[in-house]
């Protein structure tokens, strides 16, 4: 009698196991579908705002698509989801993002970030270390999906085009910025 009370506590605790396994699998879909969905919806506003991009992001060996949030007081975060999209593979790579600022700034904002991977190894060294770094002065406003001032931001390096699309808010300043981006667990 005892060994069937032990089997059926065990067979129990399994079920609950099982069931929250599938409870975050099936979370971690929901969030995949919605980060799919929100970086459709910015890569769609930066081909409206710069049509040539959607050609460059055709012919790329890959893109990243970041929705972000932010916001500045002297020091700064800011830190949102997107995905890294291989084109020859077609698998995204679900991504998280962080940063943080210190400087003359003051601020708060949502914005969009591409960048298009000029070479393969470009990408996978983004997926696989996915840090960046930079210093600069800021400035951007937008309100209701529009953008006042410089309209696409970009920033062109060696391997990697980047553009930043302001959807809401004001930021203003100068400031040394950090960025990371890395795959979390959860997403992948």
């Amino acid at each position: 009698m005892r060994l069937h009370k032990v089997f059926g506590v065990g067979i129990l605790m399994l079920s609950f196991a099982a069931g929250s396994a599938f409870a975050q699998d099936k979370d971690k879909a929901a969030q995949q579908a919605e980060i799919v969905k929100v970086a459709k919806g910015s890569l769609e506003r930066f081909y409206k705002a710069k049509p040539e991009l959607k050609a460059a992001v055709a012919k790329a060996p890959g893109y990243a698509v970041f929705t972000t949030y932010g916001f500045s007081f002297i020091f700064g975060g800011e830190g949102g989801k997107g995905l890294a999209h291989d084109n020859k593979t077609k698998k995204n790579t679900f991504m998280a993002m962080g940063g943080a600022s210190v400087g003359a700034q003051i601020g708060a904002s949502e914005n969009d970030v591409l960048m298009i991977f000029k070479t393969s190894a470009a990408m996978k060294d983004f997926v696989t270390k996915g840090w960046t770094a930079d210093g600069g002065a800021t400035a951007g406003a937008g309100a209701g999906g529009k953008t006042a001032g410089g309209g696409v931001g970009s920033n062109t390096m060696d391997s990697v085009d980047s553009f930043t699309l302001t959807k809401n808010g004001l930021e203003a300043g100068v400031a040394i910025q950090g960025s990371k981006f890395w795959k979390p667990d959860d997403l992948n």
